[in-house]
């Protein structure tokens, strides 16, 4: 006989599912507008006619967008950015979360250490003595501009800190009984079972490094080195600067918002098609690693 559910349980469940779709609504439909606006044509945007539906669908803004050598420039420099940052964040994340996870005995400085990490997080020397010393390094300029001043995400550090806590000690003992070396543990015990927070560090690091625009404008004085986000940033209509005919008639079609919006999508494009690969980590890899022994 079939078990028939509480009236409360029912109502909170649906309580549950409302929100939940409210929510999703609320982060889906501005994207759905934005994707909308890019293909619509100029009079029914500056109108504010245009809703989830494309109006005077046309493809002016990315024709203008994605036909530029400079946009395909920006977009490998980007690439190469997030593949190196990436991979350098990972590294000192790990390498030094791991010996701040194990205990005073283990570890004699690690209070200290960890004060100067907490410390780091709250506090920085700000934008310009960075940047003198980027500049100083003869860092302007090149791809290291961009991945250095921020190799170690203290965050990230901290995340990966409570996460290697919580794998159990007897694991480590034993790793050390057969005669493991510390990197041999670290590389060979504590990492395959760390996989969740390794996703979302990983994750947090391409986000970052995808998203900053900022480093490209301060770090780069020659315009073919920026970076995509600080490419697309630097982007606007401008009709008084076209002579040729059809380049006029293709951006009539276009104002300032539909490039927005199309800038808006040409971004979030390649972060879309990572997080599904990633997503199954992310959840766990946040609650377990933000818990605290």
């Amino acid at each position: 006989m079939k078990k028939r559910m509480n009236p409360v349980t029912i109502l909170s469940q649906c309580i549950i599912w409302a929100v939940v779709i409210i929510l999703t609504l609320s982060c889906l439909l501005p994207l759905l507008n934005m994707v909308a606006i890019s293909f619509s044509g100029s009079d029914a945007v500056a109108a504010n006619e245009v809703g989830l539906i494309p109006k005077d669908f046309n493809v002016s803004t990315y024709q203008k967008l994605l036909g530029d050598s400079q946009f395909w420039r920006s977009f490998l420099i980007s690439v190469g950015r997030v593949v190196l940052g990436t991979l350098i964040n990972m590294f000192f994340t790990v390498t030094m979360a791991y010996p701040l996870s194990k205990s005073r005995h283990r570890f004699h400085a690690r209070d200290i250490y960890m004060k100067i990490v907490i410390f780091a997080m709250l506090f920085n020397g700000g934008i310009i003595p960075l940047f003198m010393v980027v500049s100083k390094l003869h860092m302007l300029n090149t791809i290291w501009a961009l991945v250095l001043p921020g190799a170690v995400p203290v965050f990230n550090v901290i995340l990966l800190v409570n996460f290697f806590k919580g794998v159990p000690e007897s694991l480590d003992e034993a790793a050390r009984i057969d005669g493991a070396s510390p990197i041999q543990i670290m590389l060979k015990v504590y990492l395959p079972v760390s996989l969740p927070a390794l996703a979302t560090v990983a994750l947090f690091a391409i986000v970052n490094h995808w998203n900053d625009y900022f480093s490209g404008l301060i770090y780069m004085t020659k315009a073919e080195m920026y970076p995509l986000q600080t490419y697309i940033q630097q982007l606007t209509v401008d009709l008084t600067q076209v002579t040729d005919a059809n380049q006029l008639k293709q951006l009539s079609s276009m104002n300032n918002r539909t490039f927005n919006a199309a800038k808006i999508v040409v971004s979030t494009i390649p972060l879309l098609v990572i997080y599904p690969f990633l997503q199954k980590y992310f959840v766990s890899g946040i609650v377990i690693g933000a818990v605290k022994e």
